[in-house]
């Protein structure tokens, strides 16, 4: 996420932080690059004229002139005016309102909605505890009421039965009806979207918004679409009480002109990140940590927290429990890969990690990418259960066959091998002292062994 934006600032901010002092040439070349940094995202050319105006005074300030380190001091003026232009702190959810609570889903045809209703309601369940229903007012694009059934049925989301013919407002009444019978403390409404923002589409919003009284209306935004998408946002925010945004193929999105605009544009929150395509690929929107990813100084907090829902953590006890008897399979070698896959591979973790892309950029330089995870997946796969918990019998006759069953190479199967007694040796001399530390970060340790 970001990668343009932060492969620039960090080139902009290493060179700044060379510099045992700055002077003001230095400072307006460092911010003609930031400038230039900024429209080559797709951020809004009026949100860059502001964030400019609002850092250059501080970056010619007398504190930083006389700072012992002005480099950094920039970076810390930066990072503050991204972090208000972001948002400042997270927005959560508006769900303080006698039950069923009301939630519209506003945007264009193809930016997410649908997708982003089911995501939006798992997350609700699962985190806030709260029974969810979703409705579709999607009558116009074909089986987009059936994709959100569907998408229910998948997740065990309850989804108002479709009634062919109802219209919108109908439908509406129906779902509050339906929800104070079966119970349902929230409902989620996708509304209809269009290709552009037209009036048939803002006046039928209106007249949902005016019948269900939403406690939240957010708008569902491409953020590939960059400045269209802040564009978008106007327009709405001008039409409905816009509340709050969700921010889609986010992972997809290495520029980030949406997500620094919109904010500044529709004067609204960006409450939550589409991540990718599955159910759980939904992140909470915080300023701060989006602020240091684009800058290069990664967000361990957000990798902590990913870790500890995405980690299976009965299979680490049962790991940590075998390395203090001092035992280490290529089991437990291939379920630490598996776990590594489960939360984004390589590139997902180092995503959140500091100075990513110097780590890419030695990572591509050894030949490591996403495919030797599921290579040596494959060679531990082609190994009996005897090879496996006893990897010394390996000998030459064996590699060959294991080579063979997994399409590779003998130096395939040596590289692995050596990983794995090096990953071997440093797991058991953690379990020494405090084998949880990396796991319970949430850093597959096989990880690092990828760049030796």
């Amino acid at each position: 996420m970001f990668e343009n934006l932060t492969n620039k600032f960090e080139e902009i901010f290493s060179s700044l932080k060379k510099a045992p002092s700055l002077d003001e040439k230095q400072v307006d070349e460092g911010l003609k690059a930031i400038r230039l940094a900024l429209l080559e995202a797709d951020v809004s050319l009026d949100v860059v004229k502001e964030f400019i105006s609002r850092v250059k005074p501080k970056a010619l300030g007398q504190e930083i002139v006389r700072s012992t380190s002005p480099g950094q001091m920039v970076v810390k003026i930066v990072y503050d005016e991204l972090v208000s232009f972001l948002g400042d702190t997270n927005s959560d959810i508006q769900l303080n309102a006698v039950p069923p609570v009301p939630i519209m889903l506003v945007g264009l045809q193809g930016s997410g909605k649908t997708t982003t209703t089911a995501k939006l309601a798992k997350f609700l369940e699962k985190n806030n505890k709260k029974k969810v229903m979703m409705a579709s007012l999607d009558v116009y694009r074909p089986a987009a009421q059936e994709q959100l059934k569907l998408l229910g049925e998948q997740n065990n989301i309850y989804t108002l039965p479709i009634i062919e013919g109802q219209l919108p407002a109908d439908i509406c009444r129906r779902a509050l009806s339906a929800a104070n019978l079966n119970g349902s403390e929230i409902i989620i409404f996708d509304t209809a979207g269009r290709t552009q923002i037209d009036l048939q589409m803002m006046s039928e919003i209106k007249q949902i918004e005016g019948i269900i009284n939403p406690s939240e209306t957010i708008l569902v935004a491409d953020s590939l679409t960059g400045q269209v998408a802040a564009n978008v946002a106007k327009e709405f925010k001008n039409t409905v009480n816009l509340t709050g945004i969700v921010l889609t193929r986010s992972d997809g999105d290495g520029r980030g002109g949406a997500a620094l605009s919109m904010k500044y544009v529709a004067d609204v929150p960006i409450k939550f990140l589409g991540v990718g395509e599955k159910i759980e690929n939904f992140e909470i929107f915080y300023p701060d940590r989006i602020a240091n990813r684009i800058l290069g100084m990664g967000d361990i907090v957000s990798l902590v927290e990913k870790a500890a829902e995405d980690l299976d953590q009965e299979n680490l006890k049962k790991t940590e429990e075998k390395l203090k008897k001092g035992q280490f399979s290529l089991n437990d070698y291939l379920s630490q890969l598996r776990q590594m896959k489960k939360m984004g591979g390589i590139e997902g973790i180092m995503s959140f990690l500091p100075g990513v892309s110097k780590i890419k950029a030695q990572m591509d330089d050894a030949g490591v990418d996403e495919k030797i995870i599921t290579q040596n997946e494959a060679v531990i796969l082609s190994m009996t259960s005897k090879e496996r918990e006893n990897p010394k019998i390996i000998d030459g006759s064996r590699k060959k066959r294991i080579a063979n069953g997994s399409g590779t190479d003998i130096a395939t199967i040596n590289k692995l091998l050596k990983q794995f007694k090096m990953m071997s040796e440093m797991m058991k001399k953690m379990s020494k002292g405090n084998m949880k530390g990396m796991a319970d970060k949430g850093i597959p340790p096989e990880l690092f062994n990828q760049l030796k």
